[in-house]
């Protein structure tokens, strides 16, 4: 057995033997939110979510997601509650749960929060602007799910590989990146900003941004991006769609393209705040500073 998992048995057995008092928890809108005991049936709205609890190794009190959710696996069939046209208080309920999870996007926790606190139901609203809130996510909902000392194993390991992954840039230069995460039917580009957690995991990786001032919108037209000439450019999305892109008139110049720093990363790992985000800092880090030594 394992050092980690040595110390995911001890602390589970010492945890599940101390009695349990209500747990209070305060969430990211400031909201304090009551867990009278250890949540058995849990609604995660959105992926990231999801993701957190399975971390715990809880998947199996899942009862309910949002229904775009994909990972893990074993939680797909799961009854949905609502997808990209909003969520169902009438479906939530229907699972019979005695935790919802919400992040504040597509207006989920506007819709939620007071239905929710009506039945009696508690909510806790998580946002991930940087690694270190996600981190303190996967810590709070040890907290508010009975498995704080688990968490805190959880968290610590993947801060480690963080860390080592942020030490193969040290003393190497750190290529300037834009990272296109989607299109959009203008003709624009949306891509990673640099107050976000996919630009601090960039940052983290040993990336620099050719885009720095770009804080408030995402979207940027296609010139901007061949104007500031990356020296890697990464494709959040199919190599397919990558290839069409370098093909084109512009594109294909660019020094990156030339030099094959053209680049597709996993959507999965980079556009949903969560442990797998770590896996991508990692992938990243050593194209940046090992196969490719920028």
């Amino acid at each position: 057995m394992s050092r980690v998992a040595a110390a995911l048995v001890a602390a589970t057995t010492l945890f599940s033997a101390t009695p349990r008092a209500d747990t209070i928890v305060i969430d990211a809108l400031g909201r304090r939110v009551d867990i009278p005991a250890e949540p058995q049936r849990i609604v995660t709205v959105f992926s990231s979510n999801t993701e957190l609890i399975a971390a715990l190794g809880l998947a199996d009190r899942i009862v309910g997601i949002d229904s775009m959710t994909r990972y893990p696996p074993e939680i797909v069939s799961k009854p949905h509650v609502g997808g990209r046209l909003g969520f169902s208080v009438d479906s939530i309920v229907d699972q019979q749960p005695d935790l919802v999870i919400v992040t504040p996007a597509r207006q989920a926790a506007n819709q939620l929060i007071e239905p929710m606190r009506r039945l009696g139901i508690p909510v806790i609203v998580l946002t991930a602007r940087n690694m270190s809130e996600v981190m303190g996510n996967l810590r709070l909902v040890g907290r508010a799910t009975g498995q704080q000392m688990r968490a805190e194993i959880v968290a610590r390991a993947l801060e480690r590989r963080m860390t080592e992954a942020a030490r193969l840039s040290v003393g190497r230069i750190r290529p300037r990146v834009v990272m296109i995460t989607g299109r959009i039917g203008n003709g624009l580009f949306l891509v990673a900003r640099p107050n976000t957690y996919t630009g601090d995991a960039m940052r983290i990786a040993g990336a620099e941004f050719a885009l720095p001032t770009l804080t408030v919108l995402s979207q940027v037209s296609p010139e901007a991006i061949l104007a500031s000439a990356p020296d890697v450019l990464l494709y959040a999305g199919a190599q397919s769609e990558l290839d069409d892109l370098k093909a084109r008139a512009g594109w294909r110049d660019l020094t990156a393209v030339k030099r094959g720093h053209a680049w597709t990363v996993s959507r999965a790992e980079w556009l949903i705040p969560g442990p797998r985000t770590v896996n991508g800092i990692e992938h990243l880090a050593n194209k940046l500073h090992i196969r490719d030594g920028f």
